[in-house]
């Protein structure tokens, strides 16, 4: 950090500052938590712009991914990997939709047994729901073959 004269006082405005920079550290990963929650206490407890500096005096002013040469190139894109049946973003929907067919199944089930009531309705919810679901599974993975490595190119 700059160098600040020691004996001017520190504004809340300043604190405020220094702790969101704390902050920023800490979610970065250079501060663990026992030493992010020492550093802010120290940092509302300081009354002058040099305590105010010791707290931040061991930390870069400016993260070291901002310097040149250390974002990736515009050439080398980041890829995702492919998403495939065993995805959570597709088998969670599927399991979803398999619990709540199987219940209105067995629903219906107990009414055909027991009240003599034979229209099929859980096929309203198992056919369009099961059509929505193949239809966005299927665009899913042939948007992914149509783009090798998942990225989309406009």
């Amino acid at each position: 950090m700059s160098d600040p004269v020691p004996s001017i006082r520190t504004s809340d405005s300043e604190r405020d500052r220094v702790a969101q920079l704390l902050q920023a550290h800490f979610a970065q990963g250079r501060l663990d938590h026992e030493e992010f929650t020492d550093r802010l206490g120290r940092v509302y407890k300081s009354r002058t712009a040099d305590e105010l500096a010791t707290v931040t005096r061991d930390l870069p002013e400016r993260d070291l991914a901002d310097f040149r040469g250390a974002t990736p190139s515009p050439e080398d894109p980041l890829v995702a990997p492919p998403i495939t049946m065993r995805d959570p973003a597709l088998m969670v929907p599927w399991i979803l939709y398999a619990g709540v067919n199987i219940l209105c199944f067995v629903i219906w089930l107990i009414l055909f047994f027991t009240a003599d009531y034979d229209y099929p309705w859980f096929l309203w919810v198992l056919g369009p729901w099961g059509i929505v679901m193949g239809v966005v599974t299927f665009g899913v993975l042939a948007s992914q073959r149509s783009h090798p490595g998942g990225t989309h190119t406009p």
